[in-house]
């Protein structure tokens, strides 16, 4: 695993009301998208960090599931107004605590608590791992309505469940925190997502649905354009609702860019580049949101889709089966493992399978078109002529988009190219998202060759998958003469005034001491001298170690004893820097040198 890496674990209700869960899931969601907004981090999403709520599971075993190097958890009582957090940063390999904060404030400043909480844990990564920036702050301040922010995480806890009943209590919880401050940017995005929700679900008309979630998504982004989850949702709406593929992959993009540690985001753009049929730009991004999500039943069923994608179906039906695992109720992926029968030429199964699943596991347009499809594999025309009639028929219509796909399947795997193509000339202009979805399937490649093929694809997709993106440019903290000058002065601080027998001191603390921005003080310390805080700091402390315990007057002092007189304040850490220094335990050294 790498050093960079760390999951929040939930942080448990310790307050009398177990009511207040939803409170305890609401500061831990925003203390790891502090530490996500961090590009050199990876943070494990909410997801798979909230995979281990109630569950005694050891750190360690946690950690390998997770392939983090860092944990934190912590846990928060709340009463009246007052609240008490608690937080503890443990390494993983060595099941070690390294840090722990109590705070115990006003319920008012709890944005100010999260932001410190992150600030912190960003701060002891940093110190541990080398050089990266951290802004001034990683919690921006949401509201000053406590009671819109409360109800927001209330409304948020409820959408996690990812049903209709909650998702519609969710609704209800942000409109009213929106009553309270109709310029609260989480809520309008939490509604937009909901609605969306409501939308491809069909639990509500689309048509409805997509409208509220357009509107919200709207006045989320007249507030803060520069927000992630609202170009999340204007990814969804360009695709869904305009079918307009380089919108939506543009929107994703900026999302990306906004907050590298969005697996939802990373998740779409690998959907966008594998339907394009651009499977190598699609594996970094599925990788990502694989290595920030593992546990997302969500992630691995569009690994399942790529790998359907890519031909591998076997394997396809392999990550199916998991997904089924945890949700039996996944749609999508009763549809994908259909097309993988098909392909397999597995046909009777497929069949069969169709027959067993139940009404409401399956949308009636995929059990028909998949069943048309099966009988023509078969080669029983007469058969797949009943079907095929029933879809001529849907397909009538302007908004039954999955009959216009099942039509245009149809045609192509009956090699009527003609009407394929005329069929596509006729259904362009509907701006179907199911056709643009299914444009590039396994199941059309009889036509791919096709001259005229390459035409709709351009229609569909556009000349590229995406304009260039803006990366962000690293610039270099210090130019070469400051960098010395500052170099020379900080290692004649640390001669003169020995900060590192503080026993608390921080990179930060550090920084102010000497009036240089914590950033800078990170970039020269790595930069110039090649080691992190720590090791910079640790390795003086053992040389004065050293000293003391080389001095006969010292010889009534516990080796603990100098190594606290020293600056540490472990013995774990003094025992794992030392050996690693030195190359002997303390007391060999001792003994070698006495």
């Amino acid at each position: 695993m790498k050093s960079n890496t760390i999951a929040v674990l939930p942080f448990i209700n310790r307050s009398s009301d177990p009511e207040n869960a939803y409170f305890c899931d609401g500061v831990t969601e925003e203390i790891i998208n502090g530490l996500a907004a961090i590009e050199a981090l990876k943070v494990t999403s909410r997801t798979s960090s909230f995979f281990f709520k109630g569950k005694e599971v050891p750190v360690k075993e946690i950690a390998t599931q997770l392939d983090v190097a860092y944990i934190l958890e912590g846990s928060i009582r709340l009463a009246g107004n007052k609240v008490r957090i608690t937080a503890q940063l443990i390494e993983a390999e060595e099941d070690f605590q390294s840090w722990s904060e109590t705070w115990d404030r006003q319920l008012d400043d709890i944005f100010q608590i999260q932001d410190e909480i992150s600030l912190l844990i960003a701060d002891k990564l940093r110190e541990q791992l080398g050089h990266f920036e951290i802004g001034e702050n990683l919690v921006p301040v949401q509201t000053q309505q406590l009671d819109a922010y409360q109800y927001s995480l209330k409304a948020k806890f409820h959408f996690n469940k990812w049903n209709f009943a909650d998702v519609g209590e969710a609704i209800q919880l942000y409109t009213k925190a929106l009553a309270l401050d109709p310029e609260h940017t989480e809520s309008l995005v939490g509604l937009a997502d909901a609605y969306s929700f409501m939308a491809t679900t069909e639990f509500m008309p689309p048509a409805e649905a997509w409208q509220k979630s357009r509107e919200y998504t709207q006045r989320a982004y007249d507030l803060n354009p520069k927000h992630a989850g609202v170009h999340y949702q204007k990814a969804q709406l360009a695709f869904f609702l305009e079918s307009d593929y380089q919108k939506a992959v543009e929107h994703t993009g900026r999302a990306i860019d906004l907050k590298p540690n969005y697996p939802e985001a990373q998740q779409f753009m690998a959907l966008w580049y594998t339907i394009a049929g651009r499977w190598e730009e699609a594996k970094p991004h599925l990788q990502k949101a694989l290595s920030i999500d593992p546990l997302s039943k969500e992630t691995l069923f569009f690994k399942a889709l790529f790998h359907y994608r890519t031909r591998d179906y076997r394997e396809a039906l392999r990550l199916l089966e998991a997904c089924f695992i945890d949700n039996p109720n996944n749609i999508p992926a009763y549809v994908i493992k259909g097309y993988c029968y098909l392909k397999l030429g597995l046909l009777d199964e497929a069949l069969n399978y169709l027959a067993q699943i139940p009404e409401e596991l399956i949308v009636p347009g995929d059990r028909l078109g998949i069943t048309c499809l099966a009988y023509i594999l078969k080669g029983d025309l007469e058969q797949a002529k009943v079907y095929l009639a029933q879809i001529e028929e849907q397909a009538q219509a302007p908004m039954a988009f999955q009959a216009h796909v099942y039509l245009f399947l149809a045609y192509v795997n009956l090699e009527a190219f003609d009407q394929a193509f005329a069929w596509l000339e006729k259904t362009v202009n509907l701006k179907s998202p199911i056709l643009l979805l299914n444009y590039m399937d396994p199941l059309a490649e009889k036509m791919m060759d096709h001259e005229r093929y390459d035409y709709f694809k351009t229609q569909f997709f556009g000349d590229g998958i995406a304009p260039d993106r803006q990366e962000n440019q690293k610039t270099t903290l210090l130019d070469e003469a400051t960098a010395k000058r500052l170099h020379r002065e900080l290692l004649e601080y640390i001669d003169a005034e020995q900060p590192f027998l503080d026993p608390t001191l921080s990179l930060r603390a550090l920084a102010q001491r000497i009036k240089m921005h914590p950033n800078q003080l990170s970039w020269l310390i790595n930069t110039t001298i090649g080691k992190n805080f720590n090791t910079f700091i640790n390795h003086y402390r053992v040389e004065y170690f050293k000293q003391l315990a080389v001095d006969p007057t010292n010889a009534h002092i516990s080796l603990m004893g100098l190594a606290f007189e020293s600056g540490f304040n472990s013995k774990t850490a003094f025992n794992t820097f030392f050996k690693k220094a030195v190359g002997l335990t303390p007391k060999a050294f001792v003994k070698a040198n006495q």
